[in-house]
Order: C-alpha cells, then sequence, then structure tokens
C-alpha cells in the first residue's frame, strides 16, 4: 500500500489570488508607465519615521530577533490603551489569519464569513479542515441576523471583516453589539480591521472596539500598519485578544514572527502620527473624488470607509481589466469573488496624478468598448 504524501486537505484546496504585480504587467505588454491599483497598497511611500528606523536597524542583522518584541509591545500597549498581556504581533494581518487557524481549526469545524469578504479567511481554516458557511450582504450591509442564524455546534469562527475587503462598507455599533450579544461564548469573534485608521475618522465609525476582547474574551480583533503607514512589504500586523489566546497565538508558527526591520519599521510608524494624518487626509480625498467620477458615469459603488472603492459598471469586469491593463493600470475584477460580482472591479486609492491617470485610462476603454 501507497500511503499519501501530502495533507489531504490540499485536493481541494484553492490559494489566494494575487493582484497582478507590475512587473508580469510590464513583460506582458512592455509599458513604461503601470500604475497599480489592486491591493489597496498605501501609494504615498511609507511611514518616514518608519524608514529612518529601519535603516537605524540594518547594522543589528547578524542578531536574531526578539521572539517577543518587549519594546514594540509595551509601545502598541501604550498606544491601544490595553495591556500588553492582551496583544500578540504578526507578520501582517495574513499571517496572524494563518496563525489564528493552526491554533483553532480542527478538521470538520466551521466558520462563518460574509459573501463577499476577504477569502483568506477561508483559505487558511480549509488547510486545517474547516468547511466554509458564506452569508450573503443583505443590499450593502451586512446580514448579522442571517450569520447568527448559521451558528450550529460546529461553528468555531465568525470572521467580519469591516471595512470589509472588497466592498469597503463596515459594521455599524447596533450590527457589532448584536452579533457580539448573540453568538455563544464558545465561538471565536474576529474583528478585521485592517483599514482601521482610514475608517475611524468617519463619525459613524464604531471606535474603541479593542475594548471588545476585555469583556468578552473568545474574541479577537486584528489591525495592521500595511495601509495606513505604507509597509505592506514589511508585513507588520497585531491582534488585541485575551491573554490566553494572545498567548496560544504567538506559541504557533515560527519562533521568529517578526524580522528585526519589521520590529524597528512597527515601532518607527508608531511615532509618526504627522504621517498617518496626511495619508487618512489624502486618502479620503481620493476616495471621495473617485465616488464622484464614478456618479457621473452612472455606476453604483459601496459607501466605502476604506482606500479602496467597489463599484459596479455593468461592464464585463474580465475584460475590463484586461483592456486597462493593457493601458498600464491594473485594478482587482469582481469576477473573482463569483458570478455575482462579475460586473464590479475594485480599485485603490492613489495620488491626484495616479487618480487621473486612472480616469484617463477608464475613458479611453470607454469609449473604444
Amino acid at each position: 500500500m501507497t500511503k499519501s504524501l501530502f495533507r489531504s486537505e490540499l485536493a481541494a484546496f484553492k490559494p489566494y489570488v494575487q493582484g497582478k504585480p507590475i512587473e508580469a504587467v510590464r513583460r506582458e505588454y512592455g509599458l513604461d508607465r503601470i500604475e497599480k491599483l489592486a491591493s489597496n497598497e498605501n501609494q504615498f511611500g511609507p511611514s518616514p519615521l518608519a524608514v529612518k528606523a529601519i535603516e537605524d536597524e540594518l547594522g543589528e542583522l547578524i542578531f536574531y530577533p526578539e521572539s517577543y518584541p518587549f519594546d514594540l509591545m509595551n509601545e502598541l500597549a501604550e498606544y491601544l490603551d490595553v495591556p500588553k498581556e492582551n496583544i500578540c504581533v504578526g507578520s501582517g494581518g495574513e499571517g496572524l489569519l494563518w496563525q489564528i487557524a493552526m491554533t483553532f481549526i480542527n478538521p470538520g469545524d466551521e466558520i462563518i464569513v460574509s459573501d463577499p469578504t476577504f477569502d483568506v479567511y477561508r483559505i487558511s481554516t480549509s488547510l486545517m479542515g474547516a468547511s466554509t458557511v458564506q452569508v450573503p450582504l443583505d443590499g450593502q450591509r451586512f446580514d448579522i441576523g442571517a450569520m447568527l442564524a448559521a451558528v450550529n455546534e460546529r461553528t468555531k469562527i465568525v470572521y467580519l471583516c469591516s471595512p470589509n475587503n472588497p466592498t469597503g462598507h463596515i459594521a455599524s455599533s447596533e450590527e457589532i453589539d448584536k452579533l457580539v450579544s448573540g453568538l455563544p461564548d464558545d465561538v471565536v469573534l474576529i474583528l478585521d480591521e485592517a483599514y482601521y485608521e482610514l475608517a475611524a475618522i468617519a463619525d459613524d465609525y464604531p471606535k474603541h472596539n479593542e475594548r471588545i476582547p476585555l469583556t468578552r474574551p473568545n474574541t479577537i480583533v486584528l489591525r495592521s500598519h500595511s495601509k495606513t503607514y505604507g509597509l505592506a512589504g514589511v508585513r507588520f500586523g497585531y491582534i488585541i485578544t485575551s491573554p490566553d489566546i494572545a498567548s496560544r497565538v504567538h506559541m504557533v508558527g515560527p519562533t521568529f514572527k517578526l524580522n528585526r526591520l519589521a520590529i524597528a519599521a512597527a515601532r518607527g510608524a508608531l511615532r509618526d502620527t504627522e504621517y498617518r494624518d496626511m495619508y487618512v487626509r489624502e486618502n479620503a480625498a481620493a476616495r471621495d473624488a473617485l465616488l464622484a467620477y464614478y456618479k457621473t458615469k452612472g455606476w453604483t459603488s459601496f459607501p466605502s470607509y476604506s482606500n479602496f472603492v467597489w463599484t459596479d459598471t455593468g461592464l464585463d469586469s474580465q475584460r475590463f481589466f484586461e483592456e486597462l491593463q493593457r493601458r498600464g493600470v491594473i485594478i482587482r475584477p469582481g469576477f473573482l469573488w463569483g458570478e455575482k460580482w462579475k460586473t464590479y472591479f475594485r480599485i485603490s486609492t492613489g495620488t491626484p496624478e495616479q487618480m487621473q491617470y486612472f480616469i484617463d485610462k477608464t475613458e479611453n476603454v470607454l469609449k473604444n468598448w
């Protein structure tokens, strides 16, 4: 008898589809200028204080980093006003989602997500043997009642992404309260707030969700430095949760979750309030400009609290994606999320020059459609 070499879940495994890299488009079309507006990256450059911190750390690269970055944990705790025992850091939001899956999921478990949402929830847990229950949105809102109704004895984790990726809409305070109070205590609730700083300027965005894990222990709030501080290439994220969960998530995965440069960059970024405020302001302006442009085209957009906009053009998103790509603009087409979203697309915000470039190329595509 021949034994199986590979994990059985790999047979049905569907990995994450990365946004088209600039290098691949350049090779394919031979273009001089390419604007990548597909992956929600911060187009204003990294935080200067983070860059300076990285530069200051370069001479220490011969040494392993701290497995538990003591100074960073203290600074995060002060920034969040929560005990450091309630915090766990990791390699970006995605890295932490994989650690969470490895910490909690057993074969036969179920997770509940909205549809559409960030696909890494499904991907990371499916490899551990869980199945995913998708709950469609109710128009442009989460259907919290349906999510609660989907909970059963196999449910291990419920994910709520707010602002949601790819739609950009949020869960209200009332919706979060309903979910928190309605879930059984033995179900883990994950509030993914990777775009928190960009949304927190809005009056209707729920503030201080980081306090929820202090009263509901089986809750995890996830945040990231990738967007607000322009550090997607460094990979730094953190969770706020109960001390028990924080310690168990920390023990899972590589010994060194963060390299020295990521630790330094994270500490530098926390001090860079001037850069943070600049980017939040510029992002809001770019987002509003996009929404105004789409309105002139008669396109329907979700309200966005993030650094991207999710829009229904009524056109085939795969063709729209390919036509823009030929003209040097990379977007994220909706067909990747399924048939229901085949006329939608997601575009990230950028500088005023990038936004105008996108509009000019879009007009050219529409003229030749």
